[in-house]
Protein backbone atom coordinates (compact mmCIF):
# COMPACT_ATOMS: atom_id res chain seq x y z
CA UNK A 1 0.00 0.00 0.00
CA UNK A 2 1.05 3.42 -1.02
CA UNK A 3 2.46 5.78 1.73
CA UNK A 4 0.27 8.61 2.06
CA UNK A 5 1.58 11.85 2.01
CA UNK A 6 1.55 14.07 5.27
CA UNK A 7 -0.40 16.85 5.90
CA UNK A 8 3.00 19.14 5.80
CA UNK A 9 4.49 17.75 2.61
CA UNK A 10 0.63 17.87 1.39
CA UNK A 11 0.47 21.63 2.28
CA UNK A 12 4.28 22.54 0.99
CA UNK A 13 3.38 20.86 -2.32
CA UNK A 14 0.14 23.04 -2.60
CA UNK A 15 1.85 26.04 -1.70
CA UNK A 16 5.08 25.27 -3.90
CA UNK A 17 2.69 25.20 -7.51
CA UNK A 18 0.96 28.30 -5.97
CA UNK A 19 3.89 29.91 -6.22
CA UNK A 20 5.22 28.33 -9.61
CA UNK A 21 1.54 29.36 -10.81
CA UNK A 22 1.81 33.18 -9.22
CA UNK A 23 5.38 33.35 -10.94
CA UNK A 24 4.69 32.75 -14.21
CA UNK A 25 1.46 34.96 -14.16
CA UNK A 26 4.68 37.82 -12.83
CA UNK A 27 6.93 37.06 -15.73
CA UNK A 28 4.36 36.56 -18.44
CA UNK A 29 2.73 40.05 -16.99
CA UNK A 30 6.07 41.67 -16.99
CA UNK A 31 7.24 40.72 -20.09
CA UNK A 32 4.03 41.87 -21.93
CA UNK A 33 4.48 45.31 -20.54
CA UNK A 34 7.83 45.69 -20.97
CA UNK A 35 7.70 44.49 -24.45
CA UNK A 36 4.56 47.26 -25.24
CA UNK A 37 6.91 49.99 -23.43
CA UNK A 38 9.41 49.09 -25.95
CA UNK A 39 7.24 48.95 -28.88
CA UNK A 40 6.29 52.95 -27.72
CA UNK A 41 9.80 53.61 -28.25
CA UNK A 42 10.01 52.45 -31.22
CA UNK A 43 7.06 53.94 -32.56
CA UNK A 44 8.16 57.43 -30.89
CA UNK A 45 11.71 56.61 -32.97
CA UNK A 46 10.09 56.40 -36.44
CA UNK A 47 7.92 59.77 -35.87
CA UNK A 48 11.82 60.97 -35.06
CA UNK A 49 12.78 59.66 -38.40
CA UNK A 50 9.78 60.96 -40.33
CA UNK A 51 10.63 63.84 -38.42
CA UNK A 52 14.34 64.63 -39.72
CA UNK A 53 13.18 63.34 -42.90
CA UNK A 54 9.98 65.55 -43.56
CA UNK A 55 12.57 68.81 -42.56
CA UNK A 56 14.85 67.98 -45.18
CA UNK A 57 12.23 67.24 -47.53
CA UNK A 58 10.39 71.16 -47.12
CA UNK A 59 14.23 72.29 -48.07
CA UNK A 60 14.14 70.62 -51.86
CA UNK A 61 12.37 72.48 -54.78
CA UNK A 62 8.51 72.78 -55.61
CA UNK A 63 7.42 70.26 -56.96
CA UNK A 64 4.93 71.09 -60.41
CA UNK A 65 2.51 68.63 -62.22
CA UNK A 66 4.66 67.52 -64.28
CA UNK A 67 6.73 66.23 -61.50
CA UNK A 68 4.01 64.32 -59.72
CA UNK A 69 4.87 60.68 -58.78
CA UNK A 70 2.63 58.40 -61.09
CA UNK A 71 3.34 55.37 -59.42
CA UNK A 72 2.68 54.28 -55.57
CA UNK A 73 6.31 53.85 -55.10
CA UNK A 74 7.59 56.75 -56.60
CA UNK A 75 4.59 58.39 -54.75
CA UNK A 76 5.87 57.56 -51.34
CA UNK A 77 9.05 59.13 -51.85
CA UNK A 78 7.37 62.59 -52.44
CA UNK A 79 5.19 62.81 -49.39
CA UNK A 80 5.46 66.12 -47.81
CA UNK A 81 7.38 67.61 -50.46
CA UNK A 82 6.11 70.90 -51.33
CA UNK A 83 3.44 71.62 -54.42
CA UNK A 84 2.12 73.85 -56.76
CA UNK A 85 -0.49 72.48 -59.48
CA UNK A 86 -2.98 74.14 -61.30
CA UNK A 87 -6.05 73.14 -63.02
CA UNK A 88 -9.75 72.86 -62.56
CA UNK A 89 -11.89 72.20 -59.98
CA UNK A 90 -14.47 69.38 -60.08
CA UNK A 91 -16.88 70.28 -57.98
CA UNK A 92 -19.67 68.05 -58.39
CA UNK A 93 -17.04 65.28 -57.33
CA UNK A 94 -16.64 67.07 -53.66
CA UNK A 95 -16.48 64.58 -50.84
CA UNK A 96 -17.04 65.49 -47.04
CA UNK A 97 -15.51 63.23 -44.91
CA UNK A 98 -17.29 62.71 -41.55
CA UNK A 99 -16.38 63.67 -37.78
CA UNK A 100 -12.95 65.32 -38.42
CA UNK A 101 -11.61 67.55 -36.07
CA UNK A 102 -9.59 70.63 -36.74
CA UNK A 103 -8.48 73.06 -33.59
CA UNK A 104 -10.76 70.92 -30.95
CA UNK A 105 -13.83 70.95 -33.39
CA UNK A 106 -15.65 68.41 -35.10
CA UNK A 107 -16.57 68.25 -38.79
CA UNK A 108 -16.08 67.56 -42.55
CA UNK A 109 -12.66 67.22 -44.11
CA UNK A 110 -13.35 68.72 -47.69
CA UNK A 111 -11.59 67.07 -50.73
CA UNK A 112 -11.82 67.81 -54.04
CA UNK A 113 -10.33 66.61 -57.34
CA UNK A 114 -8.45 68.90 -59.39
CA UNK A 115 -8.11 68.17 -62.77
CA UNK A 116 -4.54 68.96 -63.69
CA UNK A 117 -3.91 71.96 -66.21
CA UNK A 118 -2.65 70.40 -69.95
CA UNK A 119 -3.68 66.80 -68.61
CA UNK A 120 -5.98 63.79 -68.55
CA UNK A 121 -4.74 63.20 -65.02
CA UNK A 122 -6.38 64.55 -61.81
CA UNK A 123 -5.50 65.21 -58.37
CA UNK A 124 -7.37 64.62 -55.03
CA UNK A 125 -7.26 67.97 -52.91
CA UNK A 126 -7.47 67.91 -49.13
CA UNK A 127 -9.11 71.86 -49.62
CA UNK A 128 -9.73 72.11 -45.34
CA UNK A 129 -11.93 71.95 -42.97
CA UNK A 130 -15.47 73.07 -42.02
CA UNK A 131 -17.75 72.79 -38.95
CA UNK A 132 -21.02 70.23 -39.45
CA UNK A 133 -24.64 71.27 -39.29
CA UNK A 134 -25.63 69.83 -35.69
CA UNK A 135 -29.08 69.80 -36.44
CA UNK A 136 -29.10 68.50 -39.85
CA UNK A 137 -26.52 65.95 -39.70
CA UNK A 138 -27.41 65.26 -43.87
CA UNK A 139 -27.22 69.49 -44.56
CA UNK A 140 -23.84 70.09 -46.42
CA UNK A 141 -22.17 73.87 -45.81
CA UNK A 142 -21.64 75.79 -49.29
CA UNK A 143 -17.90 75.42 -50.61
CA UNK A 144 -16.76 78.14 -52.87
CA UNK A 145 -14.72 76.70 -56.11
CA UNK A 146 -13.50 79.28 -58.11
CA UNK A 147 -14.67 78.50 -62.01
CA UNK A 148 -11.63 77.86 -64.76
CA UNK A 149 -8.39 77.83 -64.37
CA UNK A 150 -7.19 77.74 -60.19
CA UNK A 151 -3.72 77.30 -58.79
CA UNK A 152 -3.31 75.26 -55.25
CA UNK A 153 -0.17 75.67 -53.30
CA UNK A 154 0.63 72.95 -50.76
CA UNK A 155 2.02 70.00 -49.74
CA UNK A 156 2.21 65.98 -50.85
CA UNK A 157 0.29 64.18 -48.28
CA UNK A 158 -1.05 61.05 -48.10
CA UNK A 159 -5.30 60.29 -47.79
CA UNK A 160 -6.69 61.42 -44.95
CA UNK A 161 -6.12 58.88 -41.92
CA UNK A 162 -8.86 56.35 -41.69
CA UNK A 163 -11.32 56.18 -38.88
CA UNK A 164 -14.08 53.36 -38.01
CA UNK A 165 -16.81 53.28 -40.38
CA UNK A 166 -20.28 53.42 -40.07
CA UNK A 167 -22.60 50.72 -42.12
CA UNK A 168 -23.83 52.47 -45.54
CA UNK A 169 -20.91 55.35 -45.17
CA UNK A 170 -18.83 54.25 -48.33
CA UNK A 171 -20.69 56.53 -50.92
CA UNK A 172 -22.39 59.66 -51.61
CA UNK A 173 -20.94 62.67 -50.63
CA UNK A 174 -20.48 62.15 -46.80
CA UNK A 175 -18.34 59.62 -45.92
CA UNK A 176 -15.69 58.37 -43.08
CA UNK A 177 -13.42 57.44 -45.61
CA UNK A 178 -12.02 57.66 -48.95
CA UNK A 179 -9.61 54.98 -50.63
CA UNK A 180 -8.41 56.35 -53.51
CA UNK A 181 -8.16 53.23 -56.05
CA UNK A 182 -11.78 52.95 -55.46
CA UNK A 183 -12.94 56.70 -55.87
CA UNK A 184 -10.92 56.50 -59.13
CA UNK A 185 -13.05 53.43 -60.47
CA UNK A 186 -16.43 55.26 -58.86
CA UNK A 187 -15.32 58.45 -61.03
CA UNK A 188 -13.82 57.43 -63.83
CA UNK A 189 -11.31 59.72 -63.34
CA UNK A 190 -7.36 59.01 -63.97
CA UNK A 191 -6.05 60.17 -60.31
CA UNK A 192 -2.17 60.20 -59.08
CA UNK A 193 -1.36 57.61 -56.47
CA UNK A 194 -1.39 60.41 -53.81
CA UNK A 195 -3.33 63.67 -52.51
CA UNK A 196 -1.87 67.72 -51.97
CA UNK A 197 -3.08 69.03 -48.96
CA UNK A 198 -3.73 72.86 -49.78
CA UNK A 199 -2.23 75.75 -47.56
CA UNK A 200 -2.88 79.59 -46.95
CA UNK A 201 -0.97 81.29 -49.12
CA UNK A 202 -1.55 84.82 -49.77
CA UNK A 203 -3.35 84.26 -53.44
CA UNK A 204 -5.39 81.82 -51.82
CA UNK A 205 -8.69 82.96 -52.69
CA UNK A 206 -11.00 83.67 -49.48
CA UNK A 207 -13.25 80.85 -48.31
CA UNK A 208 -15.12 79.42 -45.52
CA UNK A 209 -12.51 76.81 -45.10
CA UNK A 210 -10.05 76.44 -42.15
CA UNK A 211 -6.43 74.57 -42.84
CA UNK A 212 -4.33 74.40 -39.24
CA UNK A 213 -3.17 71.24 -40.25
CA UNK A 214 -1.45 69.70 -37.77
CA UNK A 215 2.33 68.76 -38.41
CA UNK A 216 3.03 65.01 -39.17
CA UNK A 217 4.38 63.05 -36.49
CA UNK A 218 3.60 66.03 -34.38
CA UNK A 219 2.75 63.12 -31.02
CA UNK A 220 5.90 61.44 -30.36
CA UNK A 221 5.78 63.14 -26.77
CA UNK A 222 2.54 61.00 -26.45
CA UNK A 223 4.84 57.75 -27.02
CA UNK A 224 7.38 58.26 -24.39
CA UNK A 225 4.52 59.31 -21.72
CA UNK A 226 2.85 55.82 -23.07
CA UNK A 227 6.15 53.96 -22.93
CA UNK A 228 7.04 55.77 -19.57
CA UNK A 229 3.55 54.15 -17.94
CA UNK A 230 4.09 50.53 -19.70
CA UNK A 231 7.44 50.18 -17.94
CA UNK A 232 5.98 51.62 -15.06
CA UNK A 233 3.37 48.75 -14.76
CA UNK A 234 6.19 46.23 -14.74
CA UNK A 235 8.25 47.71 -12.38
CA UNK A 236 5.12 47.58 -10.25
CA UNK A 237 4.39 43.88 -11.15
CA UNK A 238 8.05 42.74 -10.21
CA UNK A 239 7.93 44.78 -6.82
CA UNK A 240 4.48 43.73 -6.08
CA UNK A 241 5.54 39.90 -6.53
CA UNK A 242 8.93 40.17 -4.66
CA UNK A 243 6.77 42.11 -1.62
CA UNK A 244 4.07 39.48 -1.36
CA UNK A 245 6.35 36.75 -2.26
CA UNK A 246 9.34 37.11 -0.45
CA UNK A 247 9.46 39.82 1.79
CA UNK A 248 5.93 39.68 3.07
CA UNK A 249 6.05 36.30 4.34
CA UNK A 250 9.58 36.52 5.91
CA UNK A 251 8.13 39.72 8.18
CA UNK A 252 5.04 37.60 9.25
CA UNK A 253 6.88 34.45 10.37
CA UNK A 254 7.37 34.32 14.02
CA UNK A 255 10.27 34.81 15.79
CA UNK A 256 11.86 31.60 17.21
Amino acid sequence: MAEKASPTKRTFMRDYQRGFVVLLAALTSIALTARLGFWQLDRASQKVAMQTALASRAQLPVLYAEALARTSAAADGQQYRRVDVAGRWLPERTVFLDNRQMDGRVGFFVVTPLLIEGSADAVLVQRGWVPRHFDDRTALPAIPSAPGRVEVVGSVAPPPSRIYQFEGAASGPIRQNLDLAAFARETGLELLPLSVQQHDTPGTPRDTLLRDWPPPASDVQKHYGYAFQWFAIAIGIAALHVWYRHIRPRRQRPVA
